[in-house]
């Protein structure tokens, strides 16, 4: 069975950091965009970033300049480095896979065919 495993979420203070992992398992996404997307209670997905097969990343307006996605040195595993965290950033955070051939937006959730069941971020004040 082809899973996503995220880890490395928990509680933080405000302006504190947190990095979150992705890792594979049933296959490598090696040659895959992979994204990461967030979702807090009451409120709908929203993109967080993602990285392309060439390392090209984008960020969602709202974490640009404080997160940085990247993957390990054999790009199966995808991190994302979360840095002055804010009570707004609280939400469950889920990996995702965009396969190879798909050339919309990264931004948008159909792009992707696999995600991870999601760690929780807690950012107190």
């Amino acid at each position: 069975q082809v899973q996503l495993v995220e880890s490395g979420g928990g509680l933080v203070q405000a302006g504190g950091s947190l990095r979150l992992s992705c890792v594979p398992s049933g296959r490598t996404f090696s040659n895959y965009a992979m994204g990461w997307f967030r979702q807090a209670p009451g409120l709908e997905r929203e993109f967080v970033s993602a990285i392309g097969v060439s390392n090209s990343t984008n960020y969602g307006d709202s974490v640009k300049g404080r997160f940085t996605i990247s993957r390990g040195n054999a790009k199966n595993t995808v991190y994302l480095q979360m840095n002055s965290l804010k009570p707004e950033d609280t939400a469950v955070y889920s990996c995702a896979a965009s396969p190879p051939g798909y050339f919309g937006t990264l931004t948008n959730p159909r792009a992707y065919t696999t995600w991870g069941q999601g760690t929780q971020v807690t950012v107190s004040e």
